[in-house]
C-alpha cells in the first residue's frame, strides 16, 4: 500500500476508561487518582518495560503505597474491559476504510498489553491491523519514533501516511515528522471528511458508506 492510515485507539476510535471508569474502580476521582498514583508505571506498562503484575505492584506512588489496597490486574482489567466500546461514527469509519482498494490502515496506540483485550471485546482486527502498540514498540506517542518506526516497517515516506490523534500534542509530533495529521475533536463526520479529502488528493477513492445499517457505533 502505497498510501497508509494510522489510527489512535483510545478517545479516537475507542472510549477511553482511563479517566472514569478507572478511578472509580478504587473509588477515587481522576484528579485522586493521579494523585496518589505512581507516576511513571502507566508508562512504563504503555512502553512494554514492565508486565500486568509489575504495574500493580508499583501502582501507587511509594509515600502512598502504605496507604492504599493491594491493586489486582485481572480485577482492574475485568472492570475496565467492561467499558470498552466504539465511539460514534468510529465503526462506519472503520468499515470504509477497510473497503477502500490501496489503503493500509494500522493501529499507532500507546497501550500496553491489555489492548487485547480491547481486541477481544470490539474486534477492532475487522478493520485494521495492530500493528504499532506502544507496548511493542518501545516507545510512546509523541516520541519520533513512535511516528518513524511505522513508516520503516511499513516502507512508506512519512508523507505517504495520515494519522488521527485525539490528543493535540501526537497530532502536532506527527505533522513534525512529515506526516499530515487530524486532530480528532470527537466528531468522526469532520474527521471522515478530512480524511476522504486526503485520500482524494493522493488519487484513492474512499469506499462508500456500507448499506448495512448495523455497521454503526453506537
Amino acid at each position: 500500500f502505497r498510501s497508509v492510515v494510522l489510527l489512535d485507539i483510545m478517545g479516537t476510535l475507542v472510549h477511553d476508561p482511563f479517566f472514569d471508569e478507572f478511578p472509580s474502580y478504587f473509588n477515587l476521582t481522576f484528579k485522586e487518582l493521579l494523585s496518589v498514583k505512581h507516576p511513571e508505571s502507566w508508562l512504563r506498562f504503555e512502553r512494554g518495560e514492565i508486565d500486568a503484575a509489575a504495574f500493580c505492584e508499583k501502582f501507587w506512588a511509594e509515600e502512598h503505597a502504605a496507604s492504599q489496597p493491594p491493586v489486582s490486574a485481572d480485577g482492574l482489567l475485568s472492570h475496565v474491559r467492561a467499558h470498552y466500546r466504539y465511539l460514534e461514527g468510529a465503526e462506519r469509519v472503520l468499515a470504509r476504510l477497510k473497503a477502500t482498494e490501496g489503503l493500509g490502515t494500522h493501529a499507532l496506540s500507546n497501550y500496553p498489553v491489555w489492548y487485547q483485550a480491547i481486541e477481544e471485546e470490539l474486534v477492532l482486527s475487522k478493520y485494521l491491523e495492530w500493528s504499532f502498540v506502544s507496548c511493542h514498540m518501545g516507545v510512546r506517542k509523541p516520541d519520533a519514533r513512535a511516528y518513524t518506526i511505522p513508516t520503516e516497517r511499513l516502507g512508506v515516506s512519512a508523507s505517504d501516511a495520515i494519522f488521527v490523534d485525539d490528543a493535540l500534542a501526537n497530532v502536532e509530533a506527527a505533522r513534525a515528522v512529515g506526516m499530515a495529521a487530524i486532530h480528532f475533536t470527537g466528531d468522526w463526520d469532520a474527521a471522515e471528511a478530512e480524511l476522504e479529502s486526503w485520500l482524494k488528493g493522493r488519487g484513492v477513492t474512499l469506499s462508500p458508506p456500507a448499506a448495512d445499517a448495523s455497521v454503526t457505533a453506537t
